[in-house]
């Protein structure tokens, strides 16, 4: 089993601080792709740029398993007081900077191993993922194909929980992330002057009420034991406090666990826009301005991943835990072809680190990052090793 050397944890430390000192955004990442692939041509490939992001291969035939690491950060002001903090404002507290280190790592340490590998590695260095748009460009630029994918694994770091232990890995079976759909609702009335209100149709009381219904899905219509939120996060309506608002404006968030619950949650929130406004003598649009369904583990290759990781960690280093109520990215990829989904703890609330995922001053524990590497490295060539014709 490959173990990182000290060197190799230097170097991995060293990338994830170049990339995130060179924080961007969505599909944006010119200085990023030029840092990985100049990388990626230093260990010796050939990099591809396809879709936004970055690929190349290593190995020939037999079966092709794809690593994947995000590489895009978020539109914030970065808080962490780091000698290598961003200054663009842009600001890496996702924790991609360290999945694409680690994986540049990975890349390193596979290309050196070329000779013995059973199979094929192919690396998906992916843009966008924050806004749900990078891992669907990518495969529909060809990711999952020449050569074709026959199975898929990424890693994200775990800041600021309970469990968050560093190096620790976190595995969940079946369900790993919630589904996400960002919807937007117009609520249309009627101006009018605050001195003839029965003139005017008012948009802000109806959206006021469409909240209020939308509150009542989640705790009667949908049963307790589902992790599912309907929030009404921004609302806007009206031009001045002495008129009718003929225009309100809400977006949503509907987030939940399973396929089924989804198409449900989504259909509901239309029908009851659409039904009080109309009993109000107004319109609800309903725009579903973009969203991802829920990302499901492959059983089996979890519990083959959970077997190879016995063979290099300890014992308490991987533990199985309750899915992640956020959104993945990931799931366009485990939709086509058998995917693990992990977590790598780098921080937890007991050793400091208090800031979790998104927040601008979030510190990650880099004493983790060779330990994603680790599993990349052993996790693909085990998982090869297996499945060699």
């Amino acid at each position: 089993m490959f173990h990182a050397s000290e060197d190799l944890k230097k170097e991995i430390i060293a990338n994830r601080r170049a990339l995130h000192q060179r924080a961007e955004i969505a599909f944006d990442l010119p200085e990023t792709r030029a840092y990985v692939s100049e990388k990626l041509k230093e260990y010796g490939y050939e990099p591809e740029e396809m879709g936004g992001g970055i690929t190349c291969t290593v190995g020939k035939g037999g079966k092709t398993i794809l690593l994947r690491a995000d590489m895009d950060a978020l539109p914030m002001k970065e808080e962490s007081g780091l000698d290598f903090a961003c200054t663009t404002g842009n600001c890496h507290s996702c924790g991609h900077d360290c999945h694409a280190a680690m994986l540049l790592g990975a890349a390193k340490v596979l290309k050196e191993m070329e000779g013995e590998l059973k199979g094929t590695v192919k690396f998906m260095f992916q843009p966008a993922e924050e806004v749900l748009g990078g891992a669907a460009a990518m495969v529909e630029a060809g990711i999952l194909e020449n050569p074709k994918v026959d199975a898929a694994f990424g890693i994200h770091v775990s800041v600021g929980r309970e469990d968050s232990c560093t190096g620790t890995v976190l595995c969940t079976h079946g369900t790993m992330n919630n589904s996400g759909d960002a919807i937007k609702i117009t609520v249309k009335g009627k101006d009018a002057h605050g001195s003839q209100p029965q003139l005017g149709i008012d948009s802000i009381s109806i959206a006021s009420r469409i909240v209020i219904a939308l509150e009542e899905l989640t705790a009667k219509e949908i049963p307790t034991k589902e992790d599912s939120v309907v929030l009404v996060g921004k609302i806007v309506g009206g031009t001045t406090c002495n008129t009718v608002a003929g225009t309100t404006e809400m977006e949503i968030s509907v987030r939940t666990q399973g396929h089924q619950e989804r198409a449900y949650l989504k259909r509901r929130v239309k029908e009851i826009a659409e039904g009080i406004a109309a009993a109000f003598r107004a319109t609800a649009e309903v725009e579903y301005q973009y969203g991802m369904p829920p990302l499901v583990n492959d059983e089996t290759m979890m519990n083959e991943f959970l077997g190879y990781m016995k063979e290099f960690l300890s014992a308490d280093q991987v533990k199985e835990v309750e899915k992640e109520g956020g959104c993945e990215d990931f799931t366009v990829v485990s939709e086509k072809v058998p995917a693990v989904f992990m977590m790598l703890g780098a921080g937890d609330k007991g050793s400091g680190h208090i800031h979790g995922m998104h927040h601008p001053a979030m510190q990650v524990d880099e004493d983790a990052l060779p330990v994603g590497t680790e599993i990349y490295v052993n996790c693909a060539v085990r998982w090869l090793e297996d499945h060699s014709c």
